[in-house]
C-alpha cells in the first residue's frame, strides 16, 4: 500500500509544474495549463519556459529547480531528447512524480527505445514516478485535476484507464456529454514506470470508483497483472484489442507491449471475473451499467415502450442472453386494460403505440401496475416522450430511449443527472443489463415449444418410416411394439443388441424425457428397458399418448452423426437443412440451409459449409465419409418436401454417413392435421 500512496502525486498531487508550457494560444503547452486553470486546480500552478515572462496570467519559472518548495507533479511537453534531462532536473529538485505527454521513444524505434530506458533509469534513481511517455495524461474531475485534454470537469463513478489516449478520450467525451462524467481518466501510454495493474490497485481503493475500465493492447507485468485482479473488488471492464494475428502487430507497434493469446486472456478474465468488451461501445455501455444499475432480483423481464419494434429487437436480445419474457398474468392484463387504449398490446411486450407521446402517463401507469410481477421493466422510449425523466426511478428498470431527436438528447440528460443510464439501442442496453448476470451460476431456461409441436401433427414411426420407404431414404427398421412382450419378439427377429424408443405424437425429443435405451443385449433387460420407459415418459410428459415402443437393431459403428432436414417457412416454403446431428444439435447449432428446389452443387456447398466439415472429408488421416451418399439422401428429401405441401418439417436425426454408405436412424415428421 506504501508504494501505491506514492501515486497520489499523480493523481492528487498538491502542486504541479508544467515544463514545455507555451504562451502561444493552440499549442499544447498552452492547453494543458489553460486546462488546468479551468478545471479549478486548487493548489499552485508552475509554468516553466526559459523564453517567457507569463502565462494565462502565472508567472514562468525558467527552470524546475527555481521553484520552491518543489511540486509534487511535473507535465512534461518537450521534445524526446530533451526529455531523460528535464526527468534529472526534476530528481535533483525534489519532484515527486511525472506525466510525460511527450512521443518518440518505443513506439517510434530503436533510438527512441534507448531514450525511453534512459527516462526510466533517471526515474528510477530518484525515485519519480512516471505515467507515459506518449500518453494523454492524466484527468481526476473530482481533484479539479485537468493534465490533459480535451477539459473535461464532469465527476462521476467510472475510471477510465487506457493505452490508447485517444480511446480513453473518446469515453471521457461519451461520459460528459452525457452528464455522468468520469471518477479518473488516466492515458498511460508507453508505460515506462506506471503500468495498469497499478491502475487496477490504486482506483480499487479511490472513494469516487465505482468500476475500473480498461482499454488495453497488452500486459507489462503479467505476474503483478494477475496478482491485481485478483484482488479486484470492484467490477473491472476490459476490452483488449489485438485479438487478431494482425491486430496484435499493431497493437505491438503502438505501445510496444506484447499483445499475447487472446484464448489466454478469455481465460484469465473468466478466472478472475473480469466483464470482457468487444468494442469501444461495449466498453463505455458495459461500465456505465455496472456504475449506475443496481442488480434486479431475477431475469423476468416486462418490455414496455411506445415502438413495438424495438420492444421486438429487446426481447430477440434478452432471449439470446438468457433473460426470460413470460407473457403477463391475466390480473396484470385486467389492470392494464382499464386505462390503455383498446389497442395498445397488452402481452410482453406492452405496446403503448403513438398514444404514449400525447398521454406520456401511460408510461407511469403501466409501470405501477406492474410492479412485483417482474423483475425488471426494460422501459423503452422509442418516440419523442416529454417527462420522460420524471417517469423513471432507476429501480429494476432499464432504461432505453431511441427515436426522440431532441426530446430524447434532452430527457437523457436529466435522467442521467439523477443517476440513471439510458442506453441509446435496445440492444445495447440488454448487453449491459446481462453484465449484472454475467457471474451467476447457469439455469437452463425451458425450451419454447415450436409451432410445430404447437399446431402440428407429429406422424406415427410407422408412417414416418413408410413415406421414407416410398423416396428410396434408407432408413433403419424400427417395427412397433405395444406390450413387452411384442418387444422381446422383434428383438429376437431383428437380433441383439437393439435399440428402443417411445413412440408418442407429443413426444418429439425423446431422449429429454427417457424415451431411448440404445444397445440392450438381452431379453430380461428388453422387458426391463420396456417398462422403465413407459414409466420415465409417463412422468415427464403428463398425459402423453403413448402409442408404444420401436424396435430396432443397433446401427454398425463407425459412422459420423449429421443431421439431414427441411423447415417450412410461411413465406418462402420449403428450406432444405444439413449440419453436425445427434443429441449436440441444438447446442452446437452447426447446420447450413438451403432454399428449395435447389441443385447437387448447391446441397454440396452446403456440407462444405459447416464448421464440421474436416469430420465428413477426413481430417488427421481418417478415411473421408461418402458424401455422394450423403447427398443422394438430401436430394431424396428435398423431393419428399416438395412433393408433399402438407409437410412442414422433416427431422432425419441421427443419418450415419460410413466411409461407403449413408443410413437413417431416427425420424421426425411434422404435417399439417386434415
Amino acid at each position: 500500500m506504501e508504494s501505491l500512496s506514492r501515486l497520489d502525486a499523480i493523481f492528487r498531487p498538491k502542486s504541479v509544474a508544467v515544463i514545455g508550457a507555451s504562451p502561444s494560444a493552440g499549442k499544447l503547452g498552452y492547453d494543458i495549463v489553460y486546462n488546468m486553470i479551468h478545471a479549478g486546480f486548487p493548489g499552485p500552478i508552475y509554468p516553466v519556459n526559459p523564453k517567457a515572462d507569463q502565462i494565462l496570467g502565472l508567472p514562468v519559472y525558467t527552470q524546475i529547480g527555481d521553484i520552491s518548495p518543489p511540486p509534487e507533479l511535473a507535465v512534461i511537453i518537450i521534445p524526446a531528447r530533451a526529455v531523460p534531462g528535464a526527468i534529472d532536473q526534476c530528481g535533483l529538485a525534489g519532484v515527486s512524480a511525472a506525466v510525460v505527454i511527450t512521443g518518440g521513444f518505443a513506439e517510434a524505434g530503436e533510438e527512441g527505445e534507448k531514450l525511453q530506458e534512459e527516462l526510466a533509469l533517471t526515474a528510477r534513481r530518484y525515485g519519480i514516478r512516471v505515467i507515459g511517455p506518449n500518453c494523454q495524461g492524466v484527468n481526476n474531475p473530482h481533484h479539479n485535476l485537468c493534465a490533459s485534454w480535451p477539459l473535461l470537469t464532469r465527476k462521476g463513478r467510472m475510471a477510465f484507464i487506457s493505452q490508447s489516449g485517444t480511446v480513453g478520450a473518446a469515453l471521457m467525451d461519451w461520459a460528459s456529454q452525457e452528464l455522468l462524467g468520469v471518477s479518473i481518466f488516466v492515458s498511460l501510454g508507453n508505460r515506462a514506470d506506471v503500468c495498469e495493474s497499478e491502475c487496477i490497485e490504486y482506483f480499487n481503493n479511490d472513494p469516487h470508483t465505482k468500476v475500473i475500465a480498461l482499454y488495453m493492447e497488452g500486459v507489462k507485468r503479467p505476474a503483478h497483472f494477475l496478482e491485481a485482479l485478483s484482488k479486484a473488488s470492484k467490477p473491472v471492464v476490459i476490452l483488449k484489442s489485438g485479438r487478431t494475428e494482425r491486430g496484435k502487430v499493431a497493437a505491438e507497434s503502438h505501445t510496444k507491449s506484447m499483445a499475447g493469446s487472446d484464448e489466454i486472456y478469455n481465460a484469465l478474465f473468466k478466472k478472475y471475473r473480469i466483464y470482457r468488451a468487444n468494442d469501444l461501445e461495449e466498453l463505455y455501455d458495459y461500465s456505465k451499467a455496472l456504475a449506475y444499475m443496481e442488480k434486479p432480483p431475477g431475469k423476468r423481464l416486462l418490455h414496455i415502450s411506445s415502438s413495438g419494434g424495438a420492444a421486438i429487437l429487446a426481447i430477440d436480445e434478452a432471449d439470446k442472453l438468457g433473460f426470460l419474457s413470460p407473457a403477463p398474468s391475466q390480473q396484470l392484463v385486467d389492470r392494464l386494460r382499464v386505462f390503455l387504449p383498446p389497442h395498445c398490446g397488452t402481452t410482453n411486450p406492452i405496446d403503448l403505440t403513438g398514444d404514449a407521446i400525447s398521454d406520456p402517463s401511460l408510461y407511469a401507469k403501466t409501470i405501477h401496475a406492474s410492479r412485483g410481477e417482474f423483475d425488471a421493466g426494460v422501459i423503452i422510449f422509442g418516440d419523442p416522450i416529454h417527462g420522460a425523466s420524471d417517469i423513471v426511478t432507476g429501480k429494476d428498470e432499464l432504461i432505453v430511449f431511441c427515436g426522440g431527436a431532441d426530446v430524447e438528447r434532452e430527457e437523457s440528460k436529466l435522467i442521467h443527472q439523477k443517476g440513471i443510464p439510458v442506453f441509446p439501442t435496445p440492444e445495447r442496453g440488454i448487453r449491459a443489463l446481462a453484465q449484472l448476470f454475467l457471474f451467476d451460476e447457469p439455469v437452463m431456461k425451458e425450451p419454447v415449444k415450436s409451432h410445430a409441436e404447437r399446431t402440428l401433427k407429429l406422424m406415427s414411426p410407422k408412417d414416418a418410416a413408410d413415406l421414407l420407404k416410398k423416396y428410396r431414404i434408407p432408413a433403419i427398421d424400427a417395427p412397433l411394439a405395444t406390450s413387452a412382450a411384442e418387444s422381446l419378439r422383434l428383438a429376437r427377429k431383428l437380433g441383439f443388441p437393439v435399440a428402443m424408443k417411445i413412440a408418442s405424437p407429443d413426444v418429439s425429443h425423446k431422449s429429454d424425457v427417457g424415451g431411448v435405451r440404445l444397445n440392450i443385449a438381452t431379453e430380461s433387460a428388453v422387458r426391463k428397458n420396456y417398462r422403465e420407459i413407459i414409466n420415465s415418459v409417463k412422468k415427464n410428459v403428463r398425459r402423453a399418448d403413448i402409442e408404444g415402443i420401436t424396435v430396432s437393431p443397433m446401427a454398425k459403428p463407425g459412422g459420423l452423426e449429421v443431421i439431414v432436414g427441411v423447415v417450412t417457412d410461411p413465406q418462402y416454403g420449403p428450406t432444405l437443412m444439413f449440419g453436425l446431428g445427434g443429441i449436440f444439435t441444438e447446442i452446437y447449432r452447426d447446420v447450413q440451409f438451403c432454399l428449395l428446389p435447389a441443385s447437387e452443387k448447391e446441397m454440396r456447398q452446403m456440407i462444405h459449409g459447416i464448421t464440421g466439415y474436416p469430420l465428413l472429408a477426413g481430417s488427421r488421416g481418417q478415411t473421408p465419409k461418402d458424401r455422394k451418399a450423403l447427398v443422394e439422401i438430401m436430394k431424396r428429401v428435398a423431393r419428399l418436401a416438395l412433393d408433399n405441401p402438407d409437410v412442414d418439417q422433416i427431422d432425419l436425426n441421427p443419418v450415419l454417413v460410413y466411409d461407403r454408405g449413408a443410413l437413417v436412424v431416427d425420424v421426425r415428421i411434422y404435417r399439417h392435421s386434415i
